[in-house]
């Protein structure tokens, strides 16, 4: 077999996604505890300017790097989010209630655990939503390494769940993430907010004045104190489903820039924010209350809220477990669910700014986190069983 077509199967794994993310991260630790750490720092924090007559944007690149690639990166989860409510997993209610409410809990739990950790102490406290999200590319990496090993409908029922997690996730930065608003950017936001709808209602089959108009709402959104990278989720909900040819704009733009994101975006953005300096770090640190309250958040907290609620409906009459699975596949998931990776990252910076103390302290309990569940989920679901494969 050749290097090119190894590649080539590599890259179209399920795992595959999960496997770059793990390396981008593991190297970017390599890189921050090695005689290359003051590059790594230096590089991140070289500012970047586009202005027009002093007007404009002036940021550090790992701000660029979180606001504005990452704003592709919610592009791409608001074409996913779309094309499942429209004619996928989330259009039928009653497919939604059971890992809808599981995400629920796996969202409520581990911010709860959070806050009691961290209660009283206002420096920290403000993280408490750093481990209700979850990382899908993560996750259903680590399912994929299964295969055969678990039943299908598990990998639809998490897939579910992880995307009404982005869901919270979108809306808790939107409502608890937002700067001191500036009015007049948002009234000039409506500009390329207005051009969006009428080209999604009139089913326009070109994309790329749609593209264009979201980079202007994205910079109105930036300057106005809102998170930037809620442009990217409103953009991609105003790209047509079907255009007026009947052929669907929003499929083409999913299936582009899917491989882009999660071998180019993700993985840079892993880069950038994974690098915990070890170098100094004491034993009291790593046990400190915000790393214990994001760590115990995404192992205890997602196990108990996904598990627990998925456990009350069942038991309850309200859902039914999917088809071929049990209770041991749903605490499996409940494990994977506790890998945060790069949204608890990514609202890590939010809450507390890209560098100083706290942030490293984000890190390593982001890390503990993810890393303790991806393996607990992986040996849970390694010995829980397939009926699909043990029947044939």
């Amino acid at each position: 077999m050749s290097l090119a077509s190894a590649l080539d199967r590599f890259f179209r794994h399920e795992a595959a996604g999960g496997i770059v993310l793990m390396l981008s991260a593991a190297l970017a630790l390599i890189v921050a505890n090695s005689g290359l750490t003051d590059l790594y720092h230096g590089v991140l924090n070289t500012y970047f300017a586009i202005t027009f007559d002093g007007e404009g944007l002036q940021k550090p690149l790992i701000l660029w790097i979180n606001d504005g690639l990452m704003a592709v990166f919610f592009f791409l989860i608001g074409l996913e989010l779309k094309r499942e409510m429209l004619e996928g997993k989330l259009k039928n209610p009653r497919d939604v209630i059971l890992p809808g409410m599981a995400a629920v809990g796996g969202m409520v739990v581990p911010a709860v655990i959070y806050a009691a950790i961290n209660w009283g102490n206002p420096e920290t406290i403000r993280g408490w939503a750093i481990p209700a999200a979850t990382d899908i590319a993560f996750a259903v990496g680590v399912l994929a390494l299964l295969g055969t090993r678990v039943p299908s409908a598990l990998k639809v029922f998490l897939l579910t769940l992880a995307i009404l997690d982005d869901l919270g996730a979108i809306i808790i930065i939107a409502l608890f993430y937002t700067a001191d608003l500036k009015i007049d950017y948002l009234w000039l936001a409506l500009i390329p907010l207005a051009g969006l709808w009428f080209r999604n209602y009139m089913g326009f089959h070109r994309v790329a004045p749609s593209v264009l108009l979201g980079i202007i709402l994205w910079f109105f959104v930036l300057k106005s104190g809102v998170h930037a990278t809620l442009a990217g989720v409103i953009t991609a909900f105003f790209i047509p489903l079907k255009d007026k040819y009947g052929k669907s704009p929003l499929h083409s733009v999913e299936h582009g820039l899917t491989d882009y994101v999660f071998f180019l975006i993700v993985p840079i953005f892993a880069f950038a924010n994974a690098g915990v300096v070890l170098k100094g770090i004491t034993i009291d640190q790593m046990f400190a209350p915000l790393p214990i309250g994001i760590a115990r958040g995404l192992y205890l907290g997602k196990k108990i809220g996904v598990f627990g609620f998925t456990w009350l409906l069942v038991k309850s009459g309200v859902a039914k477990l999917p088809h071929g699975v049990n209770w041991r596949h749903i605490y499996g998931v409940s494990c994977l669910a506790g890998i945060g990776f790069t949204m608890s990252l990514f609202i890590g910076g939010l809450s507390f700014g890209e560098g100083g103390v706290l942030m490293n302290e984000v890190r390593i309990g982001v890390l503990l986190g993810s890393i303790i569940s991806a393996i607990t989920g992986y040996l849970v679901l390694r010995n829980a069983g397939n009926p699909e494969v043990e029947k044939a």
